[in-house]
């Protein structure tokens, strides 16, 4: 019987959890190394799973794909934190509105035109109700570091292996790169698979592979949990909101977070203030925390997955990763262990950046 292959994979956020996951359990040998479960950037995401915003038809389509990826996740994962809540929104002017709306429903988006009285019934908390919004009922959102959790969890339960430490470096033999070097030791591997956002551009510029790679900021308030104020997401002109399952209200001035500037407290503060006077009964509202994310962004807006030029690495970079994660997990796990190539994914390899 040949020997499982030995996959590492470099970074515990979502991306991370499910190519771990789906790697265990194609029968993989799997090793996770990263400093803490659930990364970096997917504890500060706003964590909204949609096929939305201004994307070209074929990457329209992957994303919807990967949304139902994730029913097929929740099938398999039981107890996975997702929420199919749908949204509604009215953050672009009318006629960007509207341009959306029918280019999505040729696409197949199930998109519904709300006048106020709708949007009152599906939102009754809300201060500001406009006159028409657009409401989709597919999308939906989850946890994602408890969804990291769960991943990782069961990933362990199947035989695989978390290492708490920092990796620092590659291990080569001859010209494949062999293995990663952490502050846990050595750890020799068939494949390893680079999944830690932003900081992937310093490791793979150790091995000569530049990432053309952006971390914008964004700053998003949580609230201590409160009684239920919103039934989904809502993506107001300055305001993207939505209650979490622990009853927690988080939003930031879009889905990506607020600009912190210089003063991230006071940033933080007016933020607050404003999520307040959006909803009715929010007077013993108090935000317990916020975050500032780095999202691991590539210049062009698409994700980075695949071969780098260097042989036994594997890259797997993106914003949008709570969307896409089930999708890219079995994809990716696919291509690393049969060595075949997934047409899907031609779009977003790092080769066309030259």
């Amino acid at each position: 019987m040949a020997a499982k292959q030995h996959v590492v994979v470099v970074g515990s956020g979502i991306i991370g959890a499910s190519i771990a996951w789906h790697l265990t359990r194609s029968g993989a040998a799997v090793t996770m190394v990263a400093e803490d479960i659930g990364g970096i950037a997917t504890p500060k995401s706003f964590a909204w799973i949609n096929a939305s915003w201004g994307n070209p038809e074929f990457y329209f389509h992957f994303r919807r794909r990967a949304m139902a990826e994730w029913k097929r996740l929740a099938r398999d994962l039981l107890g996975l934190p997702l929420s199919w809540c749908g949204g509604i929104c009215w953050d672009l002017p009318a006629d960007q509105l509207e341009a959306f709306a029918v280019e999505h429903s040729s696409w197949g988006y199930g998109i519904e035109r709300l006048d106020g009285a709708a949007i009152a019934a599906r939102e009754p908390y809300l201060t500001q109700v406009p006159d028409l919004a657009l409401s989709v009922a597919e999308e939906g959102a989850v946890e994602p570091v408890a969804a990291a959790r769960l991943l990782i969890a069961d990933a362990e339960a199947r035989g695989a292996r978390f290492v708490s430490a920092a990796v620092d470096g590659f291990v080569r033999s001859g010209e494949r790169i062999a293995g990663v070097v952490s502050s846990a030791g050595m750890i020799d591997a068939d494949h390893v698979v680079l999944a830690a956002g932003a900081g992937s551009v310093p490791l793979a510029a150790s091995v000569g592979v530049t990432l053309p790679l952006e971390a914008p900021p964004g700053l998003i308030v949580h609230s201590r949990p409160f009684e239920t104020r919103l039934n989904g997401l809502v993506m107001a002109p300055d305001l993207h909101m939505r209650q979490t399952a622990d009853g927690r209200i988080i939003a930031g001035s879009d889905f990506g977070g607020t600009d912190p500037g210089t003063d991230q407290h006071a940033t933080a503060a007016v933020l607050f203030a404003r999520l307040k006077e959006r909803l009715k009964g929010s007077e013993r509202l108090s935000m317990e925390f916020f975050t500032v994310g780095y999202r691991p962004t590539p210049k062009d807006g698409f994700p980075i997955i695949g071969d780098c030029g260097q042989d036994g690495l594997y890259l797997a970079v993106m914003h949008s990763g709570v969307t896409l994660a089930p999708l890219v997990g079995l994809l990716a796990s696919d291509e690393i262990l049969t060595g075949d190539i997934e047409p899907s994914l031609g779009p977003f390899r790092l080769k066309r950046f030259g």
